[in-house]
């Protein structure tokens, strides 16, 4: 009877752990870029520890029938493309992981960060 209990204690703590390791995809650190409101002032937005290896409409820019966001600068620890698109459509590019702020003229609606190494 004790062999059953701890079998079964060990296996449900094991499909935990393989739970918890497949929800803990994001990337460390914080995402930002920059647009203008309705008012005509400049904001600025910061995702922290953002999902990983799904696509983000970004808040205030994510539609394409909205005015983009730009300047953006990953400061996570991974590479992440940004899409001018919504739905990470359109022209992209890559911004690599603790990178320099892009320019202001790089315009992005969208973007998708991959998925972190193994830590």
């Amino acid at each position: 009877m004790n062999l059953r209990t701890t079998l079964g204690a060990g296996i449900g703590a094991l499909a935990l752990l393989l739970s918890m390791a497949g929800s803990a995809q994001a990337a460390e650190g914080n995402f930002t870029y920059k647009y203008v409101d309705g008012y005509g002032v400049e904001r600025l937005v910061a995702l922290h520890d953002p999902h990983s290896g799904k696509c983000i409409n970004l808040h205030a820019v994510g539609d394409d029938n909205e005015q983009p966001g730009y300047g953006p600068h990953n400061d996570t620890d991974t590479a992440v493309t940004v899409y001018l698109g919504a739905n990470c459509q359109g022209p992209e590019w890559r911004l690599k992981a603790h990178g320099q702020p892009a320019k202001d003229t790089l315009e992005v609606r969208s973007v998708r960060f991959d998925a972190p190494q193994a830590r």
